[in-house]
């Protein structure tokens, strides 16, 4: 559904946000060991999220990326639009240009309601609605 890079986003700025609770910072060694992502891709990642105001950094000795108390109330829509564009809300699941209402593609009708919702679940879900979870123990980032 999303590309890796998107997954790698969303993982790496809910645990970002983790640890800003505690007024951490993180590294992006220790923030690929954390969500299991390569540590050069996760480096492009974070540049990227960071050029577009989704995660912070600070240089230095005590330096490292955090997310602040406003970002963490961002919803997944915004990593996703900022990583992977507006594809998954407005192209064909097969890849299709001309696929339509008026020229629908062989899945184009069954897709729209798993479309809907997945789009519904992420402009409704927060990164702090995340947070909270796994604080609580209801999910949890990383295969172990």
């Amino acid at each position: 559904m999303f590309s890796k890079s998107c997954e790698y986003a969303i993982r790496a700025v809910i645990c970002i946000s983790q640890k800003s609770r505690n007024g951490e910072r993180v590294g992006v060694k220790e923030l690929a060991g954390l969500i299991d992502a390569p540590e050069h891709f996760i480096a492009k990642i974070l540049q990227i999220l960071s050029r577009k105001g989704i995660v912070l950094s600070m240089k230095g000795p005590n330096g490292g990326f955090f997310v602040d108390k406003r970002k963490s109330k961002i919803s997944l829509s915004s990593i996703v639009l900022a990583i992977d564009g507006d594809k998954l809300y407005d192209e064909c699941v097969l890849g299709l240009k001309t696929c339509s209402s008026d020229t629908p593609c062989p899945v184009h009708r069954e897709y729209q309601e798993i479309k809907f919702k997945l789009i519904d679940m992420l402009e409704h879900n927060t990164i702090e609605n995340f947070n909270d979870l796994i604080e609580r123990g209801e999910c949890f980032l990383k295969n172990d």
